[in-house]
């Protein structure tokens, strides 16, 4: 396979589709049509409108200026810019997938956020000694939060662990990078 068809495949596995958000919005624009298709048919064969006429739809958007306030046109028009927004959003931005990209030679290999953040744990409970019950690790799209809950009495190397969760998660080399940020919670020791 061809770099740009790799490229290709890592992207697809990597970032979700904007399928849901274009088919609501398209739903959504059908409905409008449609609603307004039946308004004139009925307008047309001289039946009574299901909410309002054509015609007197025209003549009330004609009317709006002089019939609203300017607090009215102002409410409405930032609704529409957020509606407006949200949907430009939705379709400009990537949606990511929770997973990575591991650089592995010539290979393309995409890796779940869950199996990177279990690897590390099992990674650092082998090298530390701390049970792997007490490391909790979370992986986001730029960060890997470690925590590590070590039992009472064992005294425990922060600069030690964070220099072991950094170098596996550099030996990972995910793209895109990520940081990573340790924290020891002590338990508590003072009895209720």
């Amino acid at each position: 396979m061809t770099d740009t068809v790799l490229r290709t495949v890592v992207r697809r596995e990597t970032h979700s589709p904007r399928t849901v958000a274009m088919l609501v919005v398209v739903v959504l624009l059908l409905l409008v049509l449609a609603y307004a298709a039946v308004e004139i048919i009925l307008d047309l064969a001289g039946a009574q409108p299901l909410l309002v006429s054509p015609g007197e739809a025209l003549n009330a958007v004609v009317a709006v200026p002089t019939a609203l306030m300017p607090a009215a046109f102002i409410g409405g028009g930032v609704v529409l810019a957020i509606v407006g927004l949200i949907v430009l959003v939705l379709a400009l931005k990537p949606g990511r997938l929770s997973r990575h990209e591991m650089s592995w030679g010539e290979r393309a290999v995409v890796v779940d956020n869950g199996v990177v953040a279990s690897a590390l744990a099992q990674h650092l409970s082998n090298e530390s000694g701390i049970a792997r019950d007490d490391i909790v690790v979370g992986v986001a799209h730029r960060s890997v939060d470690v925590t590590v809950r070590p039992p009472v009495g064992i005294p425990v190397d922060e600069a030690q662990l964070s220099r072991i969760v950094d170098e596996e998660v550099t030996s990972y080399k995910l793209s895109p990078a990520v940081r990573t940020h340790l924290r020891v919670q002590r338990p508590d020791t003072k009895e209720s």
